[in-house]
């Protein structure tokens, strides 16, 4: 139960700190920012994964968390090119 909570806030995070370094306003509300930062994570774990063949890692690093926040933004450029209203 912990882990979940744990995945929301660090979502919630990064999602966060990706709306606010993306040019433009990103309309969202708390469960969308807190989706878009796991998404995020997870964009850039298996890009991560498919690059270098290792799997993905456990623990709370700095490039992790940046890499993190780069991959929602990445996922709100293509959101918005597909007209997906954010």
């Amino acid at each position: 139960m912990l882990n979940i909570i744990g995945i929301i806030f660090s979502g919630l995070f990064v999602g966060v700190l990706a709306r606010f370094f993306y040019p433009g306003a990103v309309d969202m509300g708390f469960w969308m920012t807190s989706l878009l930062g796991v998404g995020g994570a997870l964009v850039v774990g298996l890009l991560g994964s498919m690059s270098n063949g290792q799997g993905i890692g456990e623990g709370f690093n700095r490039a992790g968390c940046f890499s993190s926040i780069l991959g929602a933004m990445l996922l709100i450029f293509v959101g918005r090119q597909l007209g997906w209203g954010f």
